[in-house]
């Protein structure tokens, strides 16, 4: 369990809290490149750790993350008119740049200064494989942004999403630091039902032993599975600062074409927004990979919903599935979480042996906060070019041969490289 104190400490992100602090620290997916997709068309809300902005893409291509209140009387520029490289207040016409300058204040004299005197608030950003990142931290502390493998590939091999989920980002991240439920709530009893990973494995040992290993990024998780004979079943998976799962996808066949990333955007307390990229090394993403299209619809919100309880299928749970709802992991995922309700009560739970990795990354996140009230620097904070780095980070799943030992082919797999592996 994790008393009141430290579940409110972890689950409140907004501006003033600890935790949003934090956040603040990192470069946050903000909205997807599709949103704004042309120059001078029309911005759009983004609400993220409960603050109200918008985006607009502006004549020259670059995008601005702005505070939604103008300046002067605090309309929504949400409304406003991207043109000529700034975005209007319809009110009275203010217009800003993507850093929050003032260009323009048109009601006023034609000799007022008073747009000089006025800075908007703005955020940097960085568009990436199709996803605008934002930094919302203090100016004078902004990182660079982390190499990770997938960051450098053509956009062609690189497939993103998002979805829409009602609960706490936290709910979502403690998933992906969970290996015992894929022998579970993704399970499938039949091969027509079955989609990803290596469900045989998932099934003959549901109870795999977990084991977190403190890194400089988060933590590195390995589970391992007895497969019977001598052989083992290991999955290495990643908890990435400060709200990611780096995620190995597509089973043992997969492992050699790349993995999955899954980032928790909090966009209050009681609501997330759940980032989904996957790439391919060496190779463009066929159409069939694009395994989130049919599942979420209008304003990227789920089909299958906590309204209409995900469409369960109860003679399909008897049969077919173990969930009963479909075969999209995402679609599993979100059910397992949201009915939880928007913020858990964790001093309610029951942890046993499975739960280590998420107790692990719950310690992690919790000294991190603490480091940071004490004034010291929270971790995988990128300033040096030399060490912006990360092909450290493993995710893979493979069958270990007998008295094989998982740390020492961890260190292989490092040492040849992933596609050599």
């Amino acid at each position: 369990m994790l008393p009141k104190e430290e579940n409110q400490l972890l689950t409140r992100t907004g501006p003033g809290t600890p935790m949003g602090q934090l956040m603040r620290c990192y470069w946050l997916p903000a909205l997807l490149s599709e949103e704004i997709p042309s120059p001078d068309c029309p911005p759009v809300q983004v609400r993220l750790l409960g603050q109200e902005l918008v985006a607009f893409r502006n004549t020259e291509g670059r995008v601005g993350l702005l505070d939604e209140r103008c300046s002067h009387r605090g309309t929504s520029l949400f409304y406003g008119r991207n043109e000529e490289c700034g975005l209007r207040c319809i009110y009275h016409g203010w217009k800003y740049d993507v850093d929050g300058n003032v260009l323009d204040t048109p009601a006023e004299p034609y000799n007022s200064t008073l747009k000089d005197k006025v800075h908007h608030p703005a955020y940097p950003t960085r568009e990436v494989a199709g996803v605008v990142f934002a930094y919302l931290g203090p100016k004078d502390k902004i990182p660079l942004f982390p190499k990770y493998e997938w960051t450098l590939l053509p956009k062609d091999q690189v497939y993103v999403s998002k979805v829409f989920q009602e609960c706490n980002y936290l709910q979502g991240v403690e998933g992906e630091c969970d290996s015992a439920h894929l022998s579970y709530l993704h399970r499938a009893f039949t091969k027509a039902s079955t989609t990803g990973g290596d469900p045989n494995l998932y099934r003959q040992d549901g109870a795999p032993s977990v084991q977190p290993v403190p890194m400089d990024f988060g933590l590195r998780m390995i589970s391992l599975r007895d497969g019977g004979d001598g052989t083992g079943y290991l999955r290495v998976s990643n908890f990435v600062m400060p709200n990611q799962g780096f995620v190995p996808t597509g089973g043992i066949k997969g492992n050699k074409e790349g993995y999955s990333i899954h980032t928790y955007v909090p966009v209050d307390d009681t609501h997330v927004w759940r980032y989904m990229i996957s790439f391919r090394r060496n190779r463009a993403i066929r159409e069939d990979e694009r395994i989130y299209q049919k599942e979420i619809g209008p304003g990227y919100r789920k089909i299958r919903n906590l309204q209409n309880h995900f469409l369960q299928d109860r003679e399909q749970q008897r049969k077919e599935t173990f969930i009963g709802i479909g075969t999209n992991f995402m679609v599993h995922d979100a059910c397992a979480t949201e009915s939880m309700g928007p913020i858990f009560d964790r001093s309610r739970e029951t942890l046993g042996k499975s739960d280590t990795a998420v107790i692990a990354m719950r310690r992690y996140l919790l000294k991190a906060v603490k480091n940071l009230q004490d004034g010291k620097e929270p971790p995988h904070i990128v300033t040096d070019p030399q060490k912006n780095d990360f092909r450290h980070i493993v995710c893979l799943a493979h069958i270990l041969e007998a008295k094989t030992s998982p740390e020492g082919y961890i260190e292989e797999y490092i040492s040849q490289g992933p596609q050599a592996a």
